[in-house]
């Protein structure tokens, strides 16, 4: 049986029980995503945007799925903590691909705000879901959103309204929880309205020893002058793979901040969509990953400047051991008429081994003549006159390995406005080049 002929007949055999326990909303697109998945399947290689990682192979095993939404018994405290010192936020929990609702933030965030069971939005605020559910995560155009759909139940909403600004940073925790193999189709929607600012800090963690194949896709509508800002870290373990869509839409004059770090992972693909829409809309796409052993790491992202005056900004850095392989592809399309657009894109990379695999592949597209765009990739080894230097005034050669990668890494974490997670991440960043566990204190994966 082939990768995609199991979802289909899982989907043909199951498509009630799917729709009985997700809502209407999700449900009413949800037959159009699976001729869509039919006609399209997983991407093969030979595609350009797929061609570093073999989706076919990610999909084939056969997997559980929880599609009967039983409950899953876990206490989120329990299974880890994942605090970042001096940083004040509200808290929600997301298990496997459901909306955790036993424990909710005491603070109250303003009004009209919602974060929540987005097939619970889906039922008490239908208008508000179907404007914008599955309007930008086109089922058309990629099979991993097709399927995404298909079976999606549940997931989180985050709306704010028009002209409010969250203060307190919203934390969500995606914990992958099972006593088997499991997949997970986790969906996520967020509208930050005209005038509107809201920072957003995702934390994927996996709370059991078990294969988990998770895909989400992430849906990002920013209004008129508005700010989001979207920070995510992967601390999984080696037996995860996860697969991200992004999909974003900008307005005139918005920011859109997002800052991916992958910290422990099995396999991992993030694709990320930035359509600038409207005139002097702004974007930075910023990217870490420290991955050894034989972790995969692929990001592909693509910046679509639709309208004048707008900016783009682009970092990526991996460092990679042992047997590692990393990927970034990285494409910025200037269309006609997006005259005065800015764009920057960086990817600096270092194989700390001969068996380390690095593919870069960043990409202008240009239609406008009045521009200043530009990108550069680099693949290289840490400095030998830096190692040498380090090592003559007493720092071991081990010591000033850790001290140079970490530096390294932390341009890019130093670019993140939030000063508390700055500090969380590099002494997170540390513990991972020392060769220790990088999970928050109590996770019992650490024990």
């Amino acid at each position: 049986m082939s990768s995609e002929q199991q979802y289909i007949s899982l989907y043909e055999q199951c498509r009630g029980m799917i729709a009985r326990h997700s809502a209407g909303v999700l449900n009413q697109v949800r037959e159009q995503a699976f001729d869509d998945f039919r006609r399209l399947g997983f991407a093969s290689r030979k595609v350009e945007r797929y061609r570093y990682t073999d989706l076919q192979d990610l999909f084939a095993p056969d997997l559980g799925l929880n599609l009967n939404r039983l409950d899953i018994p876990v206490n989120p405290y329990d299974s880890f903590r994942c605090d970042v010192p001096n940083l004040s936020t509200s808290l929600y929990f997301v298990v496997n691909d459901g909306f955790h609702t036993k424990m909710l933030p005491k603070s109250h965030l303003p009004e009209g705000v919602v974060v929540g069971s987005l097939a619970e939005a889906a039922t008490t605020h239908p208008e508000l879901v179907s404007r914008y559910y599955a309007q930008i995560a086109l089922t058309g155009e990629d099979g991993v959103t097709a399927l995404n759909t298909m079976l999606a139940q549940d997931g989180l909403l985050v709306y704010v309204p028009k002209g409010v600004k969250v203060e307190r940073t919203i934390q969500v925790i995606n914990i992958l929880r099972s006593d088997v193999d499991l997949m997970v189709n986790r969906r996520v929607l967020i509208v930050v309205e005209e005038g509107a600012e809201a920072k957003l800090l995702f934390c994927d963690h996996a709370a059991d020893d078990r294969h988990f194949l998770a895909t989400q896709v992430t849906e990002a509508f920013v209004g008129k002058g508005a700010s989001l800002e979207l920070y995510c870290l992967e601390e999984t373990h080696n037996k995860n793979t996860r697969v991200s869509n992004l999909y974003v839409e900008q307005q005139a004059d918005s920011q859109f901040h997002h800052n991916i770090i992958t910290l422990h992972n099995g396999v991992t693909r993030n694709r990320t969509d930035v359509v600038l829409k409207g005139e002097g809309a702004e974007c930075w796409l910023n990217g870490c990953a420290v991955a050894d052993k034989s972790q995969h790491v692929d990001n592909n992202t693509l910046i679509d400047h639709q309208a004048p005056h707008g900016t783009s900004h682009e970092l990526y850095k991996y460092v990679l051991d042992d047997k590692a392989v990393g990927a970034f592809a990285g494409k910025v399309l200037v269309r006609h008429g997006a005259q005065q657009t800015e764009s920057a894109m960086t990817n600096q990379n270092l194989c700390t081994t001969k068996e380390a695999r690095m593919y870069t592949q960043p990409m202008l597209e240009i239609y406008a003549d009045d521009v200043k765009c530009a990108h550069g990739s680099t693949v290289g080894q840490l400095n030998d006159a830096a190692l040498f230097y380090m090592q003559q005034r007493g720092i071991s050669k081990k010591e000033a390995l850790h001290l140079l990668q970490a530096a390294f890494v932390n341009e890019v974490i130093d670019k993140m406005s939030l000063g508390a997670l700055r500090d969380r991440l590099r002494y997170l960043v540390d513990k991972r080049f020392r060769g220790e566990l990088n999970k928050c204190e109590g996770c019992k994966l650490c024990h």
